[in-house]
């Protein structure tokens, strides 16, 4: 039987900076809209919204990670794995726990999800809601997951980059904006940016047991290319927000945090060396989303 620290490293707290960002980021556009278009910002209005929206991001992303551990377990992807721990590979949980971890996660978010549909009156995100519950259990689950067919990056990028961010602000705010669009494109990036790290390390294994992920297709040498980018168009993609309100330069001083994974990344890492880059990437596309947040609200 799994202890609580088992489950807790199950549901992979290195990725979920990846739940996190895209609320800040999208909060912080709605803020600046609300701003722009009435010079003020009803705290009442955006707290408890935004709330909700980040409720129901982590539970989509824990429930996306123990999906993937139970299926990924049962297919025997799991049975070499470099990276975290994996509570059905190891055998510390029985598969069908982990299968109903998984479905109740996702349908917290559901729940969650939900109540911000009738609180912010968006009937038609219903549509989306059930596209990201299904996006996230067919990643790996189902027979021809899309994870397995090189799709999952795109996923992640519309999900936790354009749906979230964009879905975050117009919660709040009812209406699109293009900073909004801008800010989901470079968190999208950034997110992409995480499964890469994991995909890069695990090229071997994927290969092995059929699991054609977009690392496997590119190879090494592009996916340490692909990753690189997705970490550093994210800043210039902020210099036409920025120009119309420069605060949002302070995301610059995310810079930095780049430059030593991208650094290993392009150097070869490969193997264990490269966990401490998902790590690494998650605390970059963290500190970045909240400084665009802030550079949005000031």
């Amino acid at each position: 039987m799994a202890t609580l620290s088992q489950w807790v490293q199950g549901a992979r707290p290195r990725t979920l900076p990846a739940a996190l960002a895209p609320v800040a980021a999208g909060t912080g556009a709605a803020i600046w809209q609300l701003e722009s278009l009435h010079g003020e910002v009803d705290a009442g209005l955006v707290v408890p919204r935004a709330l909700l929206a980040l409720a129901v991001s982590f539970s989509l992303q824990i429930g996306v990670n123990y999906a993937n551990d139970y299926s990924d377990g049962i297919r025997g992807t799991d049975d070499d794995r470099v990276g975290p721990f994996r509570l059905t590979g190891s055998g510390a949980a029985r598969p069908a726990t982990v299968k109903r971890a998984a479905i109740g996660a996702l349908a917290l978010g559901g729940l969650f999800g939900l109540v911000l549909i009738i609180v912010a009156q968006i009937w038609w995100t219903l549509l989306v809601g059930a596209a990201a519950i299904a996006a996230a259990w067919f990643y790996t689950g189902g027979k021809k997951p899309y994870g397995y067919l090189g799709l999952g990056e795109l996923f992640v990028f519309v999900f936790f980059g354009l749906v979230a961010v964009n879905g975050t602000a117009y919660a709040i705010t009812g209406a699109p904006t293009w900073v909004a669009l801008l800010a989901s494109v470079a968190i999208g990036l950034l997110a992409v940016a995480l499964m890469l790290t994991n995909n890069l390390r695990d090229i071997p294994t994927d290969a092995l047991s059929g699991k054609r992920t977009l690392a496997v297709r590119l190879g090494e040498r592009g996916t340490r290319s692909l990753y690189a980018a997705t970490l550093l168009v994210p800043f210039v993609l902020m210099i036409p927000v920025a120009v119309v309100q420069w605060p949002v330069v302070l995301v610059v001083l995310a810079l930095p945090l780049a430059i030593g994974p991208v650094r290993t990344v392009l150097g070869g890492a490969a193997g264990r060396a490269l966990i401490p880059v998902l790590g690494a990437t998650g605390r970059l596309e963290l500190v970045y989303s909240v400084l665009l947040l802030l550079g949005l609200a000031l």
